[in-house]
């Protein structure tokens, strides 16, 4: 009896889930308004003017209050008030930005070009402020309700719902658009408000739990956050090394995923626009057919990865997964000639890169909670990066070109599905919030050089034929660029590698299972205890 009193929230694998899915809302959300302007490149260019490095400006300041702290700052906010506090205020600064970006674009503060640009990438800060304190909420969050339980399952989950915003903000937002910009912006925007109320909901489960848990255990002065902690992190060489894999990781991926849909038309030739042949017509609209397919792409990973663990019998779950690979294989099938034609089209392909993770992220995050190894997935996943943009950059074959895009998607649901939790392992659970928080602040200096970066770069390589380019009589070359990426995959392996040899010096558990079979000690304790 005396078990099931203290019993929480968290205990409940049906609350546990029902608040990632409430929480999810805003990773969801932010990746969708973060990403969807890859698709919509070509329009803005066309329709307000702006050049690879204009686009690539407005982009990049996303990543500027954050290089100088915003993160820190919202990470301390984290750990001293708590999860409650810091995602209304973040979010609702993310959800302002979101509303200044569609604002500038309907011509709010001016119709010039000059100042749409300026205000645009405005609400983009502001926006980006908010962005990644919202991301380590998520984290910091899903560490709390799952620590002992499916932690890198519920964390790849998670990062799932932003990859399917970024993936389905890319796709489906020159459909919504209709070739006006502001439309799928307003849109973007919208989704920002409705993630919000979303995680008030959310809150009313947070204060139960944090009143379930506050009656079994009691917050020592220890648990208080001290700025003395940001100097103990520094001073952690493999918190060093893991933020730094961060940084060259994700410089690689995110700037790459903003410029991949001009880059397959102008080096590959494929299509800007969708042809009508191609669309999914469901209750009279294209959009919600392409939605619908993203999201059914989605819930195949989930049940994939979560569905065969539970069959009793090893016999089950070969089953499991034999029948919804089956039914996977029949609906991608049915749909063959549209899927070949998306395959074709810059923005659709594009979208290829996040949804590898969909599928992908929840079967990774569930190996590591069960298996373990995951400074091995790191290294392995730092290698298919390097892949991917040699295939991408320096061949010119389409097909290597495909799976290029498919490695990088794989990449880009391996090493987050490892790298993430391993946090949680290296650093006290009090301090998740500062560490996370430090991690995505120099994430933010690379990645707003390398969204910058390429636009620059694409510029000057490109200088000789601009005026060519725009008259449609020649094409961007993107090998330079590209090439700059794959420096930041050798990197990422040598930062892997040196994360696997702390780990062994140290005793982190990195290669470790997160679900730890109990011991039979534990076992007879816990049945005493209930008696």
């Amino acid at each position: 009896m005396t078990q099931a009193i203290k019993k929480t929230l968290r205990d409940s694998a049906g609350m546990r889930w029902f608040a990632l899915v409430l929480l999810s809302g805003l990773t969801f959300a932010t990746y969708w308004f973060q990403d969807f302007m890859g698709g919509l490149q070509g329009l803005l260019q066309t329709e307000y003017g702006f050049t690879p490095e204009n686009y690539g400006r407005i982009i990049s300041m996303t990543t500027f209050a954050n290089m100088f702290g915003m993160i820190i700052i919202g990470g301390i906010i984290l750990d001293k008030w708590g999860i409650r506090l810091a995602g209304l205020l973040f979010g609702g600064i993310a959800a302002v930005g979101g509303l200044i970006v569609y604002l500038a674009s309907i011509n709010t503060f001016g119709a010039d070009a000059s100042t749409k640009m300026w205000m645009m990438g405005i609400g983009r800060m502001i926006f980006g402020s908010g962005l990644e304190v919202v991301c380590v909420v998520a984290t910091r969050t899903v560490v709390k309700w799952f620590k002992g339980y499916e932690l890198a399952l519920a964390m790849a989950i998670n990062m799932g719902f932003g990859r399917l915003g970024s993936a389905m903000g890319i796709a489906v937002s020159p459909d919504i658009a209709g070739g006006t910009s502001s439309t799928a912006i307003g849109f973007a925007a919208s989704l920002l408000g409705l993630a919000m109320i979303m995680f008030v909901i959310y809150l009313f489960f947070d204060v139960k739990l944090d009143k379930q848990e506050a009656a079994k255990t009691q917050k020592s002065e220890e648990d208080e956050f001290k700025f003395s902690d940001l100097w103990k992190l520094i001073k952690n060489s493999t918190f060093v090394y893991i933020t730094l894999l961060c940084v060259a990781f994700y410089a690689a991926v995110f700037p790459f995923i903003q410029y991949a849909s001009s880059l397959l038309v102008n080096k590959f030739g494929f299509t800007s626009e969708l042809p009508e042949s191609a669309t999914l017509i469901i209750g009279g609209s294209a959009t919600l057919g392409t939605v619908l397919v993203y999201i059914g792409l989605f819930i195949f990973a989930i049940c994939f990865s979560t569905v065969p663990p539970r069959m009793k019998t090893s016999s089950m779950r070969i089953t499991a997964r034999i029948v919804i690979l089956a039914i996977f294989a029949i609906a991608v099938y049915s749909m063959k000639d549209i899927f070949s034609a998306w395959l074709q089209n810059g923005p659709k392909t594009t979208s290829l890169i996040p949804l590898g993770t969909i599928i992908f992220t929840p079967i990774f995050g569930s190996y590591v909670d069960k298996k373990g190894k995951a400074a091995s997935l790191m290294i392995l996943g730092a290698f298919l990066l390097i892949f991917a943009h040699l295939s991408l950059s320096i061949f010119n074959n389409v097909f290597l070109g495909y799976i290029g895009l498919l490695s990088l998607g794989v990449a880009f649901s391996l090493v987050p599905a490892a790298m993430w939790p391993s946090v949680a392992k290296i650093v006290p659970e009090n301090r998740l919030g500062t560490a996370y928080s430090t991690m995505f602040t120099v994430q933010n200096w690379g990645l707003g050089a390398f969204f910058w970066g390429i636009g620059a770069l694409l510029n000057a390589v490109n200088k000789d034929k601009l005026d060519l380019i725009e008259q449609g009589e020649a094409t961007y070359d993107y090998t330079y660029p590209i090439l700059m990426l794959v420096v930041c995959g050798v990197i990422s392996i040598f930062l892997a590698f040196k994360l696997k040899q702390a780990d062994k010096k140290h005793g982190y558990g990195l290669e470790l299972p997160n679900i730890q079979k109990k011991s039979d000690t534990e076992i007879e304790a816990e049945m005493q205890a209930g008696q």
